[in-house]
């Protein structure tokens, strides 16, 4: 059973505690630090982050509306299971997004959208063997995606539905040829955003949203206790 770290990653004290809280526990749930089914300690989670038990409180109710853990009142609060048909959902919001900022980027977008957008591509290649880095920047090219075509707080939506699909993708991903697949993709949807084609950079980007929902028989047949399937 994955254990909570004792004071090892101390909170800014500038800042607020109850939002970098959150971030913290949604990083490790979301990388399957902390799998489905671990229990989260107010008592392990104060002394790791030094702090009191209503930024704590604050920060599983978070986690909670989002889905990632389930808290029983005056008993435990544990990491939920997948939610197989919570994820196919915001993979369907995704997709439908996505494919129209591709519409939005092979139209209008500009050459330093594009070059911002191939910087990421290559730090993204040289994190091929580095998988906590290779997801963030996977991240951070839709992101950058969200942000040219000027709807960037659709991109903080589609995060806060994610926890089900990203889990599934942290499943997925070290599946052998998975990562240069994305990469792979990637490089297609910028290619057909530069030479803009619409129908080519929507094709991209379905196709590039649909590879890990199509997996996801398998994925729950190797880890049968991680997934909830409703």
């Amino acid at each position: 059973m994955p254990q909570l770290r004792t004071r090892s990653e101390q909170l800014n004290r500038h800042l607020r505690a109850a939002p970098q809280l959150f971030e913290r526990l949604r990083e490790r749930i979301i990388a399957l630090d902390l799998p489905p089914g671990a229990p989260l300690s107010r008592v392990e989670l104060m002394a790791e982050f030094g702090t009191s038990v209503t930024p704590i409180r604050d920060a599983l109710q978070r986690l909670a509306e989002e889905g990632l853990v389930e808290i029983y009142p005056q008993h435990a609060t544990v990491v939920s299971r997948i939610d197989l048909a919570q994820a196919a959902q915001t993979q369907f919001l995704r997709r439908s997004i996505e494919l129209e900022i591709a519409a939005t980027l092979a139209r209008a977008a500009d050459h330093a959208t594009f070059d911002a957008l191939r910087a990421i591509l290559a730090r993204h290649r040289a994190a091929l063997n580095d998988l906590t880095e290779f997801k963030r920047l996977d991240m951070r090219f839709h992101q950058a995606m969200y942000e040219a075509a000027g709807v960037p707080d659709l991109w903080a939506l589609v995060r806060s539905r994610s926890g089900h699909i990203d889990r599934l993708r942290a499943l997925h991903l070290p599946i052998a040829g998975k990562a240069k697949a994305i990469l792979r993709d990637h490089g297609r949807i910028l290619d057909a955003l530069e030479a803009r084609d619409t129908a080519a950079a929507q094709r991209a980007v379905h196709e590039h949203l649909s590879g890990t929902l199509t997996q996801v028989a398998a994925i729950a047949k190797r880890h049968p206790e991680y997934v909830r399937q409703s």
